[in-house]
């Protein structure tokens, strides 16, 4: 990876068993207003995720300490889905760096469906890594460089960023593949597009699984943090990922990371973040925490209806969104000025 020489771990004010008694009276309160939510649905259109049981419900939070705060069915395992398209992009930054990887995939917001088989018309690319396109162009430039390995060194990544070992759900790998024709499409428009130049069917292997791998609201919220402390596992110490790849994949999540409902949420959390159809979320309190949750029902844009209401609730709760008048901004601009 293209790291820098040196990478400074982020290290605000630490943890304080007050603050961790907060969050986790917080997640408490969310957990039981919303436990019996029934608004939503599963997503039928990959067969193995139509029989995941609906009412699960976890939540977890992760300092940049590394302490965690977890409740409900926060270690049960759900596939990552579209939550894997943050690492894996800022996996290509790292591997290949800025100029390369936006040579393959762009950062605007489509305003399409995320599985829409389009390519940006201005530069005949995906308009982002958080649609099926962009992801599946990451998919194959990682195919094409790292070669038959790539997925095992995405899963190694993801495990990395979630503290420990992670796997594949096969069932729903081989239930994707079996079913994902619009996203099989979508590879052939991009191999057209000379976006990568690798077999389509082996990048799709790599897509496929890569949403196929089983996480927890634990892990995510652990992975949250990592991107939350510049790339650095709170937990473990392990340097997961660079701070350009950290800086740019958080910027990305902001703008396009839940899908049609990125402009509500960007309004109404005001985190970085990203949604996945498995029921998953994962939000990102830069230098402070990373939130994980899962619950399987899915509103009509495709995000956890509970997991969105909860985290409403924590940003109300702990003040938590970007542009919120009780967060103070940049540390460094406050030791430049006197800051009243």
């Amino acid at each position: 990876m293209t790291h820098a020489p040196e990478h400074p771990i982020a290290v605000p004010t630490p943890s304080t068993s007050q603050s961790l008694q907060e969050i986790e009276s917080l997640l408490l309160e969310h957990y039981a207003q919303y436990q019996g939510n029934q608004d939503g649905a599963l997503a039928n259109y990959i067969p193995e995720l139509a029989k995941v049981p609906p009412d699960q419900f976890g939540l977890a939070v992760a300092t940049h300490a590394g302490d965690v705060v977890a409740v409900g069915d926060a270690d049960v395992p759900f596939t990552i889905q579209s939550i894997s398209k943050a690492y894996n992009f800022a996996m290509l930054l790292d591997e290949v760096g800025r100029d390369e990887t936006y040579a393959a995939v762009g950062v605007q917001p489509s305003g399409d469906p995320f599985n829409a088989i389009t390519l940006d018309a201005r530069t005949n690319r995906p308009f982002n890594p958080m649609v099926n396109a962009g992801a599946i162009a990451v998919a194959g430039r990682l195919r094409q460089i790292l070669g038959a390995g790539a997925f095992d060194r995405v899963l190694e990544v993801f495990s990395l960023a979630a503290g420990r070992t992670l796997d594949v759900d096969e069932r729903v790998f081989e239930s994707e593949r079996e079913t994902g024709h619009r996203n099989r499409a979508i590879g052939h428009l991009l191999r057209a597009a000379e976006v990568f130049d690798v077999p389509v069917d082996e990048v799709l292997d790599v897509y496929f699984r890569q949403c196929s791998i089983r996480v927890t609201a634990r892990d995510l919220a652990v992975m949250g943090a990592t991107l939350a402390n510049l790339g650095i596992n709170p937990c473990t110490r392990q340097d997961v990922f660079g701070m350009d790849a950290v800086r740019d994949t958080l910027s990305v999540m902001f703008t396009c990371g839940m899908y049609d409902g990125a402009g509500d949420w960007a309004t109404r959390v005001g985190l970085p973040a990203k949604s996945g159809v498995g029921g998953g979320i994962i939000a990102v309190v830069n230098r402070q925490i990373g939130i994980g949750v899962f619950s399987p029902r899915l509103d009509e844009a495709g995000n956890s209806v509970r997991g969105k209401l909860s985290c409403i609730g924590l940003a109300d709760g702990l003040g938590l969104h970007a542009f919120d008048a009780t967060n103070p901004g940049s540390s460094f601009l406050r030791g430049m000025a006197k800051w009243d």
